[in-house]
């Protein structure tokens, strides 16, 4: 073999382990279904000490669960397990009422976390949305009674018939975190009437960013780091 070829071979078996390494830091994809038989798919990335809290993470329309890599890498740090998933599709249905059971995917999501007690904390679950995933997230918590805590980012009182502020009064007395940018009219709009008579502990978080969803989050490395805290808080990490 030429000093060449061994040279060649050599750079190839390095480049190997670090696009592994980049595959393992980054999580792995997970495979679930749906109440309705779809295969659903997620990136779960795992807490280093296990069994560990858990929250699933639901991007904005049009985005995907990549958007959620750096905060579910910043919980899975911070010892809590991280499910990122997608929405069912791209753009909004035809239909209000097919759009308002876009929720049954987080379900999904939530019964396989609570399938995996080796990994997850029973009863240790939250739940993280942004935009039109902020608002399915309160339609999932407040039909899911093991979601112990959600966090809502640029939430708004009604996304295209998907209407949240009686949902939030019937998740009750559990946490919930609500955040937006000053300078995102309605989500700020939404954030101060959603905290308002609350029956239930409602931590409000703003920035000065102009931003929205995740795209805000991207922006805001201290909304990140409250989300990261607001977890740590309500699902018990230690």
């Amino acid at each position: 073999m030429t000093r060449l070829l061994r040279a060649n071979l050599l750079s190839l078996l390095l480049a190997l382990v670090v696009s592994t390494a980049g595959v393992d830091t980054a999580g792995r994809v997970v495979t679930f279904r749906s109440a309705d038989g779809r295969t659903l798919t997620g990136l779960f990335v795992e807490a280093d000490d296990r069994p560990a809290p858990a929250v699933i993470l639901v991007p904005m329309l049009g985005r995907s669960r990549d958007d959620w890599q750096g905060v579910a890498q910043r919980l899975a740090d911070a010892n809590i397990n991280a499910l990122a998933i997608d929405l069912p599709a791209m753009s909004l249905p035809a239909d209000p009422e097919q759009l308002l059971a876009w929720h049954v995917d987080i379900l999904a999501a939530s019964a396989f976390l609570a399938g995996r007690p080796a990994d997850v904390i029973p009863g240790a679950v939250g739940l993280a949305g942004a935009s039109l995933g902020a608002n399915l997230a309160v339609v999932a918590a407040a039909a899911d009674a093991s979601v112990r805590s959600i966090a809502l980012v640029s939430p708004s009182l009604d996304y295209r018939g998907v209407r949240i502020d009686s949902l939030l009064r019937q998740y009750g007395a559990r946490p919930a975190l609500l955040m937006a940018s000053l300078d995102d009219p309605y989500a700020a709009r939404s954030v101060r009437e959603l905290a308002q008579d609350a029956p239930g502990p409602r931590e409000v978080r703003w920035s000065s960013v102009p931003a929205h969803g995740t795209s805000l989050l991207s922006r805001d490395p201290d909304l990140v780091r409250s989300l990261v805290e607001w977890f740590q808080q309500t699902l018990g990490v230690n």
